[in-house]
């Protein structure tokens, strides 16, 4: 595939970009500021920030060329536009809060657990420079359990993402954890989300758990 990487340079898309490149995929670098040529592209990947991610995607979307996001921090405002948008256009548009696939099976797990535990609480840790707090990955989680568990945030150097999730019953305590100890770790996640982006319905689909059947 001829695909556009948006944020090739950032901390995922420095990663990213060779392992796709690895795969066989033809990969276009964009930065901030590019202004690349949409057309001719089999599809776009954005590893941005929030307040660069919608232009980029609305803008391959409108484009007829289908995108996997990456970026965290979207809202139902983005997530809905880019339905409309892809929807119009005929094309998929895939969305994923963590494309570690170690995380997605935890919080898989740890709704399998809340459907015994009343009481859950999450811990997410990521590198300081995360923009987003909560994370995605956090309120994905939330959203899965019963009630509004509370979600702590923390950030400091050093760390890369992490998350667990503490359910409490009397006499006892379950942690379910996930640690990123590399950004490696989201490679075989877009990969996987490439593949199935042409099988994929148009307008939106979210969560690397859509893919794992």
């Amino acid at each position: 595939m001829k695909i556009l990487l948006f944020g090739a340079r950032g901390k995922v898309g420095s990663v990213l970009g060779p392992r796709l490149e690895e795969a066989g995929h033809a990969v276009v670098g964009v930065e901030r500021g590019d202004e690349p040529a949409l057309s001719g592209h089999d599809a776009a990947v954005d590893f941005t920030r929030p307040d660069a991610v919608r232009a980029n995607v609305e803008a391959c979307l409108g484009a007829g060329v289908p995108c996997v996001v990456g970026t965290t921090g979207l809202g139902p405002a983005e997530l809905a536009s880019f339905d409309k948008v892809a929807s119009e256009k005929g094309v998929a548009c895939f969305v994923a809060p963590n494309f570690a696939l170690g995380a997605v099976l935890m919080m898989r797990f740890a709704a399998e657990a809340g459907r015994h535990f009343e009481r859950a609480e999450i811990v997410e840790l990521h590198d300081e420079a995360k923009v987003d707090a909560p994370s995605g990955t956090a309120r994905a989680t939330a959203q899965a359990l019963p009630g509004e568990p509370p979600i702590h945030s923390v950030r400091l150097p050093g760390l890369v993402a992490h998350q667990e999730v503490l359910f409490g019953g009397p006499g006892e305590l379950l942690t379910i954890r996930h640690d990123t100890l590399s950004r490696e770790a989201f490679v075989p996640g877009v990969l996987l989300a490439l593949e199935r982006l042409p099988t994929l319905p148009r307008g939106i689909t979210v969560g690397l758990e859509a893919l794992l059947t």
